[in-house]
């Protein structure tokens, strides 16, 4: 069978951190080094500074793909619209938002149906500006739209590039996935089994039945190449055919004009940012499960003997729905952030994020004004694994004009021994643009329907440190987001020796050149920073 590019990416997920020095632990993250073995925050000991000291409610948006109000770790920590009769059907508040009980949702109509899946961004950006940028030089473009222009370059390159790369490898991946398919059809039915692993295959080696011997010689390869041998060959031909479906996706990207399915929902002028009374305040959707992984990250119920702890004591979840599946839109993510600032939110969570962003003054002229009004704003520095001191992934902290957000903490994803990192594969990283790092690999957190799940990502890393912030803000309720950044890049874990470059296996570098700060996040060096500040009156 003739190899194709794409088989060790999918079979790297089977492979992926088996030299472990120590156990896989969950609620990892919340330790510490010294007297745990884990690269965690120190939670514990930073609660035991805090010891005595009162704290004060803080409230946290959280803009993602929406969350489960009910789940049992996290209803008691949402955020309740004070001014607001649920179910009356009436804006009570005057806010232009009815019945927004626990927050907003942008990514629906008013009738209450939510979009549950969008199209990329890049897709959006390609096709809308594609008659007026393909074949222009940036010189031939009005100083007015280069910013645009500059987007749609990048658009096509990406599009460009995945369209040749999926092209030239589906000749080799279908049929493939046709062989695999087949020779696990005849093993199926040789064992009478409905799926097998390596130990069951082996001795199919040398049947006597030519076809038998030859499917169990192809299997026997693909299981080879993974580590672990409780894999079975249904997760494998799932991984093939998924990797498939994404060659499929990067073709229709460039070939089809993607279906405008939001605004066929939300119905509102989208070049228009005071369009903004739209959306419902249905908060879970299809796809809750993210939302509620971060909120839980970040305020699971802590002492209640129920699922996980979270990390602050003392908030109040805002949920903000404005990123369904495929990629968020600027207006919504502005909004988001908008309406997030007028209800309240000290912090804002932004687990997302893109390659381009059309419509970025929006986000700009939104984070601008949660500057003015001394919110902070947390976001994760991407899952691409790769530096974005150029290639900006968005969100972004520098607008167009060249001036950089205070109010901004970009964070790339940390792991551990156990889980065979101090820098996630996946995570993006900068020593420009990437602040500081945080835990982000198995973070073991609240999922929909009162389930408990682990999950990786600068997502997860996200919301850790959007925690440590606000159990800083809690407790030490004059700081301002200038000071919380400070103290929160200055008081991390530095970590020493040489890492593994994220999306560079093989390539070593000092931890210190993936992030401005070169740290971890630590709750405990926060918090006795923010104590000894105090204590001299320096801010």
């Amino acid at each position: 069978m003739k190899k194709f590019l794409g088989l060790l990416f999918i079979l790297a997920s089977f492979n992926t951190f088996s030299q472990q020095t120590k156990a896989k632990k969950e609620g990892w993250h919340l330790l510490d080094r010294s007297s745990d073995g884990y690269y965690g925050i120190s939670l514990e000991k930073a609660y035991g500074l805090l010891k005595g000291r009162k704290s004060t409610p803080v409230i946290v948006a959280v803009i993602d793909s929406g969350i489960d109000t009910l789940h049992e770790d996290l209803k008691e920590v949402l955020w309740r619209n004070p001014k607001e009769i649920n179910g009356n059907g009436k804006d009570d508040d005057g806010n232009g938002y009815a019945d927004d009980i626990y927050g907003w949702n942008f990514c629906g109509s008013k009738e209450g149906e939510n979009l549950s899946r969008n199209s990329w961004e890049i897709t959006r950006v390609y096709h809308n500006w594609k008659k007026d940028f393909e074949g222009k030089k940036e010189k031939d473009v009005p100083t007015d739209k280069k910013f645009l222009y500059g987007q749609w370059v990048k658009a096509a390159s990406l599009i460009n590039k995945d369209y040749e790369e999926a092209k030239a490898e589906m000749p080799n991946i279908a049929p493939f996935l046709t062989a695999l398919e087949n020779s696990s059809k005849i093993i199926n039915a040789e064992l009478s089994v409905p799926e097998f692993s390596i130990n069951q295959v082996n001795p199919l080696l040398k049947h006597s039945n030519e076809m038998v011997a030859k499917s169990a010689g192809l299997w026997a390869e693909m299981f080879s190449r993974v580590r672990d041998t409780s894999v079975k060959n249904t997760a494998i031909i799932k991984e093939v055919t998924d990797y498939k479906n994404q060659l499929d996706n990067k073709i229709k990207r460039k070939e089809d004009q993607p279906e405008d399915t939001r605004g066929a929902l939300t119905k509102d002028k989208y070049t228009d940012i005071n369009d903004r009374f739209y959306g419902n305040n249905n908060l879970k959707g299809s796809s809750g499960d993210h939302g509620t992984l971060v909120s839980g990250t970040i305020a699971a119920i802590r002492g209640n003997n129920k699922g996980v702890q979270g990390i602050a004591d003392n908030v109040r979840i805002m949920a903000i729905r404005a990123v369904p599946g495929g990629d968020e839109h600027d207006k919504d993510v502005a909004l988001a952030i908008r309406y997030a600032v007028d209800n309240g939110a000290r912090i804002i969570n932004m687990s997302f994020g893109k390659p381009v962003s059309p419509y970025k003054q929006f986000v700009d002229d939104a984070v601008k004004y949660a500057q003015t009004k001394g919110v902070l704003l947390i976001h994760g520095s991407g899952n691409d694994g790769k530096d974005i001191t150029e290639d900006y992934f968005y969100p972004h902290p520098v607008f167009i004009d060249g001036k950089k957000a205070t109010n901004y903490l970009t964070i790339g994803a940390s792991g551990d021994e156990s889980l065979g990192a101090i820098a996630a594969p996946f995570s993006n990283y900068s020593k420009k643009h990437v602040d500081l790092f945080a835990p982000g690999m198995y973070i073991y957190s609240t999922a929909t329907d009162n389930r408990y799940v682990g999950a990786d990502g600068t997502s997860l890393a996200a919301p850790v440190a959007t925690g440590v912030a606000a159990l800083l803000k809690s407790y030490f309720p004059e700081l301002t987001p200038e000071q919380l950044v400070q103290i929160l890049t200055a008081s991390g874990t530095t970590i020493k020796e040489e890492v593994t470059v994220p999306g560079r296996e093989g390539k070593k570098a000092p931890f210190s050149n993936l992030s401005s700060s070169g740290k971890i996040i630590n709750a405990y060096e926060a918090v006795k920073m923010a104590l000894a500040k105090e204590g001299k009156k320096a801010f």
